[in-house]
C-alpha cells in the first residue's frame, strides 16, 4: 500500500537540522569567514510566486495521500491513549525534492456524520481504506500551490478513538495533539502501528473551519500551542455557555450530550461513551443556568485554562450578522478579547446567517483567504495586513471597510415612556405585560396592540444611521413567579429591501464553479449560493434574554447580540420587552404571569450609531447626560422627526 510505504520511510530532518547533525558527526565547526558559512543559505521555498501569490504548479492527482493516527492523552478515561485520525494530502514533487511545506487543516467531528459544506460532502474511502475524497475545496485549491492539507477527525468521531465531550478537553486536546505532531512534539502511527514522523512539514499549521470546525480552531488557539500560526474561524463558537444559553436561559436541554451522540454517528471505532454523555448531563447545570466549571472548560475567551491571552496565532474571523445558530456575540466577544491580547486580527461580517463565505462570496473570499495563508504560512510578503482590518455588509451587497469594530461614534441612552415613545427621561411610572408562553418572536416584534409585550419606539430618523455593536438594556423588572424570564429586542421599523432570515438568507443556485484541481473521486466544483433579498416591514437588529430567579423586583442588564446595519431615513428604532420567546429560548415561565417594568429605572444604550454631526431640533426640551454621548457628538435625538 503506497500510504504505508510513505509513512515508514526514514525520517528526514527538518530544514536547518540536517546541517547541524552533519557537523556534529564529522566534527566540523562553523567558523566565521570559512566556506562552511555558505551552508546557511535559505531553505528552498515550497511555492512558485506568480502575480504576488503562490501558484498552482503541483499535481493534485499525483499528490501523496496518507493517514496517520496521532497519539493523544486518555481523555475518556478508558485506560488507553486516544488515537486521532488525520488524513493528509500533500505535493509529491516537493516531497521528492525534500522541501518542507506548511499545513492547512480542517479538524471536524462531522466528516462521516453530518458531513461538510453546503453539499454535505463526506469523507469516502477506497477498497483498501485509503481516503480518496476530501470534503470541501481546501485540498483541491491549496495542495497544488505548495501546501499540505490535513482533515483530522475529532476524538470519538469517524476513525478516531475516544469520546466526544462537546467543546471540552477531548475535543480541543485531541486536535491540539495533531498540531503538536505536525510540529514534531507528538507521536503518531500508521494503520500497521508503525511510528510516523511529520518530517515533510515546516511545522507551521493554519486551521480553518465553519461552525463546530471553526470552534475547534478557536479552542486549540486558546491553548497557545506551538506551531499554530493562524486560524480562520467561520461562524464559530467562542464560549459554549453562550451557545447553549442566554444569561441563564437555556436554548435547549442536555444539548452537549445530544450533539456528542449525533456527531459520533457512523464512527468506525466501536466504543462505549455512555459515561461521558452522562457526565455532561450531570454537570451542565441546565436546571439552574449556572456558569460553572463545566462551562469554564468550554470557554475559550477568558477562562483560566483557555483564553485569548494565550493565543499566539493570528485570527481571521468570518460571521453572518443574521446567524441565529452561532449567535453574533460569539464573534464580537472573541474579537474584543483578541484585541485586548494584542493578537493580529482580520474580520468579515456579512448580512446572511449561518452560511460559508465560500458559497455566498466565492471569488473574493478564496482570493483573500489565499493571500492570508500565503502571508501567514508561506511567509510571502503581500499587503493583506495593510488593508482595512474589517469588512462589513451593512445592507444587501453593500460592503463598508474600517480599521476597527464596532464603529463607536456615539453611544446614546434612551428611556421608555408610557405613551410608547423612546427618548426623554420620564417621571416615575410603571407598565405591565402578561407573559404568553406560546408567543413567537415575529408576533412580539410586530407593531400594533399586544398585551403580551411592551414596545417603545423613536420618532422617524431624519437621515440614514449606521447601528454598530450591541445594545445594552438596563431594566428594573418585577415578576410574580419563582423563576421568570425577560427578553429584549432592538427592531428597525420601516419597509426596506433586506436579506431575508428564511433559509439563513441564502439559497443554492444551479450555477457550479470549480476552484482548484480535481480527480475522478474528488472534484473541486461546487454550486454557488445567492442572497435571498426581499422587502420587509421590519428587521430585528439584536436579541437578548435573561433569567429572573425569585419573585419580586430585579435590576437586570441584558446585553443583546450585536449587529451592524444601516437604519434608513424615515425608519424608527424600537425596543421590545417581552417574557417568553417561544422558538428562541426555552420557556421556564410557562404561565400567564404578569411582569412590570419601572420606566424611570430602565434604559437602553444604543450602540455606536455612526451619524452626521447633528443639531438639536426646536422644542426637543432635553439634553442627554454627558456620559451618554461620545465627545464631539450630540447623540441620536437630533435625527428624529418629532412632528411625525
Amino acid at each position: 500500500m503506497q500510504q504505508a510505504n510513505v509513512a515508514r520511510r526514514a525520517r528526514r530532518p527538518r530544514r536547518g537540522i540536517g546541517l547541524l547533525l552533519t557537523l556534529a558527526l564529522t566534527g566540523t565547526a562553523l567558523v566565521a569567514g570559512t566556506a562552511t558559512t555558505a551552508s546557511a543559505a535559505p531553505a528552498p521555498k515550497p511555492y512558485v510566486l506568480q502575480g504576488g501569490v503562490s501558484s498552482p504548479v503541483y499535481s493534485y492527482a499525483d499528490a501523496i495521500r496518507e493517514t496517520v493516527w496521532v497519539i493523544a492523552p486518555d481523555f475518556d478515561g478508558d485506560g488507553e491513549e486516544d488515537k486521532v485520525a488525520a488524513d493528509i494530502v500533500r505535493p509529491r514533487e516537493l516531497d521528492q525534492r525534500g522541501v518542507d511545506v506548511p499545513v492547512v487543516m480542517d479538524a471536524s467531528p462531522y466528516y462521516t456524520s453530518l458531513c461538510r459544506g453546503n453539499e454535505a460532502e463526506c469523507k469516502t474511502f477506497d477498497a483498501a481504506g485509503n481516503l480518496d475524497k476530501f470534503p470541501l475545496f481546501y485540498d483541491n485549491y491549496f495542495v497544488p500551490r505548495g501546501y499540505a492539507y490535513v482533515a483530522a477527525d475529532v476524538a470519538g468521531t469517524s476513525r478516531s478513538t475516544g469520546c466526544v465531550d462537546t467543546g471540552g478537553k477531548s475535543d480541543v486536546g485531541s486536535i491540539k495533539a495533531v498540531v503538536e505532531w505536525l510540529n514534531g512534539n507528538a507521536e503518531a502511527v500508521d494503520a500497521a502501528g508503525n511510528p510516523v514522523d511529520a518530517d515533510w512539514t515546516n511545522g507551521k499549521t493554519g486551521m480553518i473551519g465553519k461552525s463546530y470546525d471553526g470552534t475547534i480552531a478557536n479552542g486549540v488557539a486558546a491553548t497557545g500551542v506551538k506551531g499554530l500560526e493562524t486560524i480562520v474561524p467561520i461562524s464559530a463558537i467562542s464560549s459554549w455557555y453562550d451557545y447553549s444559553r442566554s444569561q441563564g436561559l437555556p436554548y435547549s436541554w442536555n444539548y452537549s450530550s445530544g450533539l456528542a451522540s449525533r456527531v459520533a454517528d457512523n464512527r468506525t471505532q466501536s466504543q462505549d461513551c455512555s459515561a461521558t454523555l452522562q457526565r455532561m448531563n450531570d454537570e451542565d447545570a441546565d436546571e439552574t443556568g449556572e456558569h460553572n466549571a463545566f462551562w469554564d472548560e468550554r470557554n475559550y475567551r477568558d477562562a483560566a485554562a483557555l483564553n485569548a491571552e494565550k493565543v499566539k496565532a493570528s485570527v481571521f474571523i468570518y460571521h453572518g450578522l443574521q446567524d441565529t445558530n452561532v449567535k453574533t456575540r460569539h464573534f464580537s466577544t472573541w474579537w474584543n478579547a483578541l484585541g485586548k491580547a494584542g493578537v493580529t486580527r482580520k474580520m468579515w461580517l456579512s448580512r446572511v446567517g449561518h452560511v460559508d463565505p465560500f458559497d455566498i462570496n466565492r471569488d473574493e473570499w478564496v482570493s483573500t483567504l489565499h493571500r492570508w495563508f500565503d502571508h501567514e504560512l508561506m511567509g510571502i510578503r503581500n499587503t493583506i495586513l495593510l488593508e482595512p482590518r474589517v469588512k462589513v455588509e451593512t445592507t444587501p451587497d453593500h460592503w463598508v471597510d474600517s480599521y476597527s469594530w464596532p464603529v463607536r461614534l456615539t453611544t446614546t441612552t434612551l428611556r421608555p415612556q408610557a405613551d410608547g415613545a423612546l427618548g426623554r427621561p420620564v417621571a416615575k411610572t410603571t407598565q405591565s405585560w402578561v407573559n404568553s408562553p406560546s408567543q413567537r418572536e415575529n408576533t412580539a416584534a410586530a407593531e400594533g396592540a399586544n398585551a403580551s409585550r411592551l414596545l417603545y419606539a423613536t420618532a422617524p430618523l431624519l437621515t440614514d444611521a449606521r447601528m454598530s455593536g450591541s445594545m445594552v438594556a438596563k431594566l428594573r423588572v418585577t415578576s410574580e413567579v419563582p423563576t421568570g424570564q425577560v427578553g429584549v429586542m432592538l427592531v428597525d421599523y420601516g419597509e426596506a429591501d433586506r436579506v431575508l432570515t428564511t433559509g439563513d438568507g441564502a439559497s443554492t443556485t444551479t450555477t457550479e464553479t470549480c476552484v482548484g484541481q480535481s480527480t475522478a473521486a474528488d472534484d473541486a466544483c461546487y454550486f454557488t449560493m445567492k442572497r435571498n433579498v426581499g422587502t420587509t416591514p421590519l428587521q430585528i437588529l439584536g436579541r437578548g434574554w435573561a433569567r429572573l430567579d425569585g419573585a419580586g423586583t430585579h435590576d437586570v442588564t441584558v446585553t443583546l447580540d450585536p449587529d451592524d446595519a444601516v437604519v434608513k431615513k424615515g425608519h424608527r428604532l424600537g425596543v421590545v420587552v417581552v417574557g417568553a420567546a417561544n422558538g428562541r429560548v426555552r420557556n421556564i415561565d410557562t404561565t400567564a404571569s404578569t411582569y412590570t417594568l419601572d420606566l424611570a429605572r430602565s434604559s437602553f444604550a444604543l450602540p455606536g450609531l455612526a451619524l452626521p454631526q447633528p443639531t438639536w431640533p426646536a422644542g426637543w426640551g432635553w439634553l442627554p447626560k454627558r456620559s451618554e454621548v461620545a465627545p464631539g457628538t450630540s447623540g441620536l435625538p437630533a435625527l428624529l422627526d418629532e412632528t411625525a
